[in-house]
């Protein structure tokens, strides 16, 4: 009985501290991540498409996300998850996901960790959405 009551308590100790780290992961992430800026703002971005040909637009928006900027734009399609939408289309070009094609959003040449619907944006700055082949 005595082993079963310090095993219980071990279990609990361990739940205990994943909840706090969960926590302090949570708390960094809310308190860290970049807010989106209200008003005008002009973005541009750069498509690279898989041939490796280039095209860039530039944005006047009112808008506080960059998939926002980039649907009413018109320049992606694609489908709309739990996750947001995954873009399949990019100014009329469209990836295979059988062949591990997928768009890639960068900001000032650095990856995202966010999609295109969670990504705040402001004035100035310059996104890539590129072609990419290969997870």
């Amino acid at each position: 009985m005595h082993t079963k009551a310090n095993n219980t308590k071990k279990i609990i100790i361990s739940l205990a501290a994943l909840l706090a780290v969960a926590l302090v992961f949570f708390c960094v992430y809310h308190f860290t991540k970049k807010a989106p800026v209200a008003g005008a703002k002009t973005i541009s971005v750069e498509v690279v498409h898989g041939d490796g040909s280039r095209k860039t637009f530039e944005y006047h928006t009112d808008r506080e996300y960059l998939g926002e900027v980039l649907k009413d734009e018109e320049l992606v399609d694609g489908e709309e998850s739990a996750y947001g939408l995954f873009i399949m289309t990019v100014d009329g070009e469209t990836i295979d996901e059988a062949d591990q094609e997928w768009w890639c959003i960068t900001r000032g040449g650095k990856q995202l960790n966010t999609g295109a619907d969670q990504t705040p944006i402001a004035d100035g700055e310059d996104y890539e959405l590129t072609f990419t082949i290969g997870y």
